[in-house]
């Protein structure tokens, strides 16, 4: 069976071009839409390792705290 057939016309590089540029606008809307909740979501990520790295060297500091004694002769 030919294009000609099937009442088919040729596809061309313009109309490749067309429709590789009409996905190509959809992902990017997809991605722009999904990039702020997990921009938001990695900001949280690193505020709780900060603030979980604190307290556990607190916790360690506290630990392993020398006590140094000064005395007068």
């Amino acid at each position: 069976m030919s294009d000609q057939d099937l009442g088919q016309d040729s596809i061309d590089r313009d109309d490749i071009k067309a429709k590789f540029e009409e996905l190509k606008g959809s992902l990017d809307h997809t991605a722009e839409a999904a990039r702020t909740p997990m921009l938001a979501a990695g900001i949280a990520a690193v505020v709780v390792l900060v603030v979980l790295a604190f307290f556990l060297g607190r916790r360690r500091g506290r630990s392993s705290r020398t006590v140094v004694e000064v005395r007068r002769v």
